[in-house]
């Protein structure tokens, strides 16, 4: 009898541990994203006097414009279990093409037009052929990454075109009222990515389908349909932040964009977004955006050199894809 009473009250106070083990396990996963934030936030404003300054917050805001696009593009297809490594040659592809059509001759808003029409039909087939082939994600895309590099190397011969239409500059370094154009588009970008993803019947087939594709399949959702539809909107979304990249940099260069698709991976997975498919939610790419904008506007600050920069980035995306490893191993096992 007394065997027993010790064993139970032995039982009780493990249950007791794993309960509290799991509560910091679920405080550290859903807030863990914010702290880190916090924390780099004020250790940027300690460390240089500069940093916290509304001209250099605000800049620091534009400058995250294009990033923030791309990201929201990349939460939808990593969701979904896959990836878009050409992301960087895609931003590439759009600012060349914009550029060209405007100095072509082609009205703004029609250039403009096009060229989304042009991301959306990269992406429609990449997915497609990710889709129907069985081929990954990874392979596929880093496969157009080369080839669109090239086709925009080949379209420029490698030197950039250069805009010198006032109105379109104003895309990527105008305002509209006290708030820059970009960041206008970007806050556009990404509620349109939240209301699809939280609040449509589309958004759930993304969710369902990065989580278990076979079942999935077997509750009647077409997935060859919505992978083939979110790399489409997600090169749709990428051309805009081309576009707006072009605008800023008043040229479409073949060099632009690239290594931004790691910055773009790297600020989804901060954000909370599983790697594997399945879980992710704008709101936290937001966040995740921030950090990686923080960190790039402070070591710039800073004075660090492009070469550590990239070393220090490296490091940040190890870590993050290391952390949700971590986390869908720990929620695997509970």
């Amino acid at each position: 009898m007394l065997k027993n009473n010790s064993s139970s009250i032995e039982m009780s106070q493990n249950n007791k541990n794993i309960n509290w083990k799991n509560t910091l396990f679920v405080i550290f996963d859903k807030g863990s994203t914010t702290i880190g934030l916090a924390l780099l936030f004020i250790i940027m404003s300690i460390i240089t006097t500069d940093f916290l300054t509304v001209d250099n917050l605000v800049n620091v805001m534009r400058q995250s414009s294009v990033l923030c696009i791309m990201a929201v593009a990349m939460t939808f297809i990593i969701i979904t279990g896959g990836i878009d490594l050409s992301a960087g040659s895609q931003l590439a592809v759009s600012g060349v093409a914009v550029s060209g059509l405007i100095v072509a001759g082609v009205p703004i808003p029609l250039a403009i037009l096009l060229t989304i029409i042009i991301g959306g039909l990269i992406g429609l087939f990449m997915g497609t052929v990710i889709s129907t082939q069985n081929i990954p994600p990874f392979i596929v895309t880093l496969a157009m990454l080369t080839i669109l590099s090239g086709i925009a190397f080949v379209y420029t011969e490698g030197t950039p075109i250069v805009v010198s239409d006032a109105v379109f500059r104003e895309i990527g370094r105008g305002f509209i009222g006290p708030i820059p154009t970009a960041i206008v588009i970007m806050i556009i970008v990404a509620i349109i990515g939240h209301l699809l993803l939280s609040h449509t019947r589309f958004g759930r087939y993304v969710y369902t389908i990065g989580d278990n594709e076979e079942a999935a399949r077997l509750c009647g959702i077409n997935v060859k349909l919505v992978k083939t539809s979110v790399y489409a909107f997600g090169g749709a979304i990428m051309a805009i932040a081309g576009i707006v990249l072009a605008s800023r940099l008043s040229s479409g260069s073949p060099n632009a964009g690239t290594g931004s698709e790691l910055d773009a991976i790297a600020a989804v997975v901060l954000g909370g977004t599983n790697l594997f498919g399945g879980e992710g939610k704008i709101s936290g790419t937001l966040m995740g955006v921030a950090i990686i904008s923080i960190l790039n506007n402070g070591l710039n600050l800073l004075n660090v050199s492009s070469y550590n920069q990239l070393m220090i980035k490296g490091v940040v995306i190890l870590l993050a894809v290391w952390l949700n490893s971590i986390k869908a191993r720990r929620k695997a096992s509970v």
